[in-house]
């Protein structure tokens, strides 16, 4: 079973129709949106800050959200976080994908539709454009998403979304 802690005064805000995977974790100043999804070994730890995770996001295995004082972490609508992430007091518009193994750190922004390679560092600060390919330590951008990036991200966020709704349907 997953975990839900208070800190201080705030407690997860979790929309009814998310699934939260076993052994999650998530703590104080958390909102989660409808039909997103927090896979198994991820930590959201809402003690310094808030984060605020949108509807249909999905946020894969054993990956790590934080935050650094009055510096919120915020995932806007429709947002693939890939397995092993850890996000840092940062924006992720909507419909963006975070890659497998990526980090992204204070203040930076990703642009809505962006890709973010896997393995990739995002430093503090850094702005990815929208619709755009980033990829490396540091992420720079390599190139424009093709109409088929832009179709395999929407598939992935779909699949996500089936996957969440049919996990939490048999979860007990």
């Amino acid at each position: 079973m997953y975990k839900l802690y208070p800190y201080l005064d705030a407690s997860p805000q979790i929309d009814e129709t998310a699934y939260i995977a076993d052994f999650a974790v998530i703590t104080g100043d958390v909102t989660i949106g409808k039909e997103s999804s927090i896979w198994f070994h991820t930590v959201i730890r809402g003690d310094v800050a808030p984060t605020i995770i949108g509807n249909r996001v999905n946020i894969q295995d054993q990956s790590l959200i934080h935050q650094s004082p009055n510096n919120p972490m915020i995932i806007e609508d429709d947002v693939t976080v890939g397995h092993q992430c850890t996000l840092h007091s940062a924006i992720v518009r909507k419909n963006a994908l975070i890659g497998m193994g990526s980090i992204v750190l204070d203040g930076a922004e990703i642009g809505e539709g962006a890709f973010i390679g896997a393995g990739s560092l995002v430093p503090p600060g850094k702005k990815i454009p929208p619709n755009s390919l980033a990829f490396g330590r540091p992420a720079k951008v390599v190139r424009e998403l093709t109409e088929e990036d832009k179709l395999d991200m929407a598939r992935i966020r779909r699949e996500y979304v089936e996957k969440g709704q049919f996990y939490k349907s048999i979860q007990k």
